[in-house]
């Protein structure tokens, strides 16, 4: 799927985007990564909990889990970041081409400038877990 570029900030030509669409997918696998270190997070916490370890202890393992979600959203934000740069110049078109990298960077901070701590209510693993850990603790 060619679009209109070069390796250089203003000039035509084309140029194919698989090398970008190939690391965008393993960017995307790397999500299964972070879904794991959730998990492992998630049940060393439990673990804690149940096996009446110090409080300390369960409060990292919080913070460690808030990193992950991080992560995730950042991950998330420069996939779409990329993506939308891409669909920008094979949509357009332009006759000149914009730097692609100060593209992918703008449309990144914008994504980064909405981020707020209402995203952490929407990741489905993080409100399991804290739900999770809540319960136990009650027992």
């Amino acid at each position: 799927m060619p679009g209109r570029s070069s390796s250089n900030s203003g000039s035509t030509g084309f140029i194919s985007f698989s090398g970008v669409e190939s690391a965008l997918s393993s960017l995307k696998n790397f999500q299964s990564c972070i879904d794991s270190g959730m998990d492992t997070v998630s049940s060393v916490a439990f673990d804690l909990v149940e096996t009446h370890t110090e409080v300390s202890s369960e409060y990292s393992m919080d913070k460690a889990m808030v990193e992950f979600v991080i992560m995730n959203r950042k991950l998330n934000h420069y996939v779409m970041a990329v993506q939308s740069a891409i669909n920008h110049v094979k949509e357009e078109r332009p006759e000149t081409i914009p730097d692609l990298k100060l593209l992918v960077e703008e449309k990144f901070l914008a994504l980064q400038s909405k981020n707020s701590d209402a995203d952490f209510q929407n990741n489905e693993k993080f409100v399991q877990f804290k739900q999770q850990l809540k319960e136990l603790q009650k027992q």
